[in-house]
């Protein structure tokens, strides 16, 4: 709205959902608050106990999840908070009318929201409450399947394997230990061999601010009873490292799943880390700075622990379903099995100097180009030309992505245009899309920025048939099935070393797209499989970046040196992009040229000659064609397919199922 982000309910099981089916015969208890009490069972044996203030019911509900081709479905087990009493008459009756209906709201809001805005008291309470609820309601039901099957609950790692996405789940750690010790009464070292042989977590970014850590006072108020569990914990592994670091006091501060400096907090990647089997990133490069930067004397404890498993896209969904041209032509090239099999694509490779399929590869990307400038004149009125490259960035919006450097180039190759200096450069459509977090300000002002662009340019008639920037209205994973298959350049520019992996890099390149990016996350594996000549890269990489960070980087001193960067901030400095408004984006401007922290204007020069590189290719579209095709012909690696085998074989140790194939399916 007016170039801003607004958020706004979706209610998307307002009226229900028929492929869900409910099961509140297996619903789960889920305790908050309370206290802890100890006693003596019958045989004498310490427990505790924990009381808890409130309740909330988990309801499970399955979806079917159906196999590609194959007799097979699995079950995708979702949870529904409901209140353990949903209608108070006591406060009824006395005319305390939001009292009387006040638990059923509380709980049901468990389930409304996913990550609340944690940016208040509240919402972290509220976030760290959604945590625990699903942990906890997902590992009854496991113990139950269990216990329905008349198996013993020390088999529970032959049976389950749970991985951690990142640190929101890591309470199960704590959650594992309280149901296996105080609700199945076994003793600490088997409670714990269970544990740490089911649990196995996945790291999914570097940044501090994504790795959790709750402050003891609000996770002790909520959680008495894990908080206790933890205290004992880290008890142990801190003994382990003392007999590794005898007298390494910094190393036992750094390692602690109590963080004791400033306000006392649980980190949650430590808890994990010391939990887990295996702790594996999503890139090579990131896997390798989990490891050496992240988890170093983690890593020094337990080598074997720390591995990779680079992620994966469907090519169900990324290629055959939202690409139908491209379908088309490669099954009547190379054959149907490339669905199952991603590898044979490479079988495109003997076409890569046969120019007329070249021509028919660029006319299946040009129909699906007009079928995104259809969506984009009916959605926000702008004609956009679909002969012209189709340079697009679509991700999360925040600060590390960097769509500011982009946004910068943008006004760059503006002030080339209006210049006068336009010979060479590729009539563009500049396509951005994505969302900030609620509470994170600096990215919605690049939102607002992007649009402010966008506004400016699209009215000057000196970029007719020249340059367009479109800022797609509430980007999602549905809209971008229109949007991978109809890009030629997929912008992957974040700062080196702090993208963990990415996947729209990987469903770009899987549908014809030429990747303009840094030597980070995914990308770095993108480039080998490709080949570097097919691949325009740019920008320092993480040592260089780790070497200014050293230094003493000053942006500053880059701006005077740089003409072109120059004449572009002060654009943006008289509010050419804000009408006039010359304070709007003085925050964007002084974070660039005062701290700079994600590298910006360090990059700033290199990006540009990477996208001279881009004007002069496209110039060559057979040549441009042929690296596209090669770009899809090598994507093999990055099928879904790969990655799960990979999970499945070193990390869960899970032995394949026969199933039956079936051919005959439409």
């Amino acid at each position: 709205r007016d170039g801003w982000q607004v958020e706004i309910t979706d209610k998307w099981l307002k009226g229900g959902w028929p492929w869900e089916i409910p099961h509140p015969d297996q619903a789960c208890f889920v305790g908050f608050g309370g206290r802890t009490e100890s006693y003596r069972d019958e045989h004498g044996h310490y427990r505790v106990r924990w009381i808890p203030e409130e309740h909330a019911i988990g309801v499970p509900h399955d979806v079917p999840v159906l196999g590609y081709r194959v007799n097979t479905c699995n079950r995708l087990r979702l949870w529904r908070a409901d209140a353990s009493e949903s209608f108070d008459f006591g406060a009824f009756n006395i005319g305390d009318y939001y009292g009387a209906v006040e638990e059923k709201v509380g709980s049901e809001t468990l389930s409304k929201v996913l990550y609340p805005n944690d940016g208040t008291d509240e919402g972290r309470r509220l976030r760290l409450k959604q945590q625990h609820f699903f942990v906890s309601c997902s590992l009854q039901d496991m113990l139950r399947s269990l216990e329905q099957r008349g198996l013993p609950v020390t088999e529970f790692p032959d049976h389950w394997a749970v991985q951690l996405n990142d640190t929101h789940p890591a309470i199960a750690v704590a959650e594992l230990m309280r149901l296996l010790i105080d609700d199945k009464h076994l003793d600490w070292e088997t409670a714990w061999d269970i544990t740490s042989r089911s649990l196995a977590y996945t790291n999914h970014t570097l940044l501090p601010e994504a790795l959790e850590k709750w402050g003891l006072g609000l996770f002790g108020s909520l959680l008495p009873r894990h908080l206790e569990l933890i205290y004992e914990i880290n008890r142990r592994f801190l003994q382990t490292v003392r007999l590794k670091y005898p007298g390494n006091e910094d190393v036992l501060r750094r390692v602690s799943i109590i963080d004791e400096e400033g306000g006392k907090a649980v980190r949650m990647a430590n808890l994990a880390t010391v939990a887990a089997h295996h702790v594996n990133g999503v890139a090579a490069l990131h896997s390798e700075l989990v490891r050496t930067k992240l988890f170093p004397e983690f890593a020094a404890l337990w080598p074997d622990k720390f591995t990779n498993v680079t992620n994966g896209v469907t090519p169900r969904r990324w290629l055959a379903l939202s690409n139908p041209p491209l379908r088309q032509l490669l099954n009547e090239s190379i054959g149907e099995g490339w669905v199952r099999n991603l590898d044979e694509l490479r079988a495109l490779e003997q076409f890569q100097h046969d120019s007329g399929f070249l021509e028919r590869w660029g006319q299946t990307k040009l129909a699906c180009k007009r079928t995104l400038a259809h969506y984009i004149q009916r959605q926000s009125g702008l004609l956009v030309d679909p002969s012209s490259l189709f340079d697009v960035q679509v991700k999360r919006i925040h600060e590390y992505k960097r769509q500011h450097l982009n946004a910068l180039q943008v006004i760059a190759q503006y002030l080339r245009i209006k210049n006068g200096q336009a010979d060479g450069l590729a009539p563009r459509t500049v396509i951005f899309g994505g969302k900030a977090a609620p509470g994170y300000y600096m990215a919605k002002l690049i939102i607002r920025f992007l649009n402010g662009i966008a506004e400016t340019v699209n009215a000057d008639p000196d970029m007719d048939g020249r340059l367009r920037v479109v800022f797609l209205q509430d980007y999602n994973v549905k809209l971008g099935e229109r949007v991978y298959p109809a890009s030629d350049l997929s912008e992957q520019i974040s700062t080196a070393g702090l993208e963990a992996s990415g996947t729209g890099n990987m469903k770009f390149a899987m549908n014809g797209a030429l990747t303009i990016g840094t030597l980070d996350g995914a990308n770095v594996e993108i480039r080998e499989q490709v080949g570097a000549d097919n691949f325009f890269l740019f920008g320092k990489t993480e040592s260089e970046i780790s070497a200014l960070h050293a230094e003493g980087y000053r942006p500053w001193e880059l701006i005077s040196s740089i003409p072109e960067l120059s004449e572009v901030l002060k654009l943006v400095e008289q509010g050419h992009f804000s009408n006039g408004d010359g304070d709007l984006f003085r925050p964007l401007l002084e974070n660039l040229t005062g701290r700079d922290p994600f590298f910006v204007l360090a990059d700033f020069s290199d990006y540009l000659r990477a996208q001279d590189a881009v004007n002069r290719l496209w110039a060559d579209r057979e040549q441009w064609n042929r690296i596209s095709l090669l770009n899809a012909a090598r994507t093999g690696f990055f099928s879904s397919d790969r990655s799960i085998s990979e999970y499945a074989e070193r990390i869960w140790r899970a032995e394949p199922f026969p199933i039956t194939i079936t051919c005959d399916m439409p």
